[in-house]
């Protein structure tokens, strides 16, 4: 026998780093000129899906990766991070900064959470927050494919929560990082897309 649907007032679309920061021309990657059409089109894709959520009573929830600052206001950077993005600077990611709040077209969100890490899982009160408000089913969307959102994806799946992934409302700097990501999903989450998921909101 099949399980029932899980109610809309039981999921949340996830929105992993939908950022000022790294969506916005005037964030800290629009101006090192470090982004991808992919990413850029997020937003307005996800904006509908967005809208019938609340209307039905689901939740948004997201993501806001954060570097926390030291007593002299240098953000705290593993090494890696550095290496990779060697741009970043003072304020970028700063929590209740601009850059750090998720875009506009996307807001408010009903389950800020920040992060430091890939895993929106690792050390932060995600878990919490949504088991405090029922949540069984997540639509994850965001950036990038091939980091937070996997990794995400990955961390609800072991705490036993359903998992959707929008195939369509995730996106990575390249097109393979993306497919490959997707693929490697398929054990242990579904792959929807926007259309299909605002056909079930009806």
């Amino acid at each position: 026998m099949a399980e029932a649907p899980i109610p809309t007032g039981q999921t949340a679309l996830l929105l992993c780093d939908l950022q000022n920061d790294f969506l916005h021309p005037d964030g800290a990657y629009g101006r090192a000129g470090c982004t991808a059409p992919a990413i850029t089109a997020l937003p307005a894709r996800l904006k509908p899906l967005a809208d019938a959520v609340r209307a039905r009573g689901g939740w948004i929830a997201s993501t806001h990766f954060t570097l926390f600052t030291g007593r002299c206001g240098e953000p705290f950077m593993d090494a890696h991070l550095r290496r990779l993005r060697p741009f970043l600077t003072r304020g970028d990611f700063a929590m209740g900064g601009w850059g750090h709040q998720l875009v506009d077209e996307l807001g408010p969100s009903d389950l800020p959470v920040e992060k430091v890490g890939y895993d929106a899982f690792y050390a932060t009160r995600l878990e919490w927050l949504l088991r405090k408000v029922g949540i069984r089913r997540l639509l994850v969307a965001g950036i990038v494919t091939n980091g937070g959102v996997a990794s995400t994806v990955r961390g609800a799946h072991v705490r036993e929560f359903a998992v959707t992934v929008l195939e369509d409302g995730c996106a990575a700097f390249a097109q393979e990082l993306h497919d490959t990501a997707i693929a490697a999903l398929r054990p242990v989450a579904e792959i929807s897309t926007i259309a299909a998921e605002l056909a079930k909101l009806g």
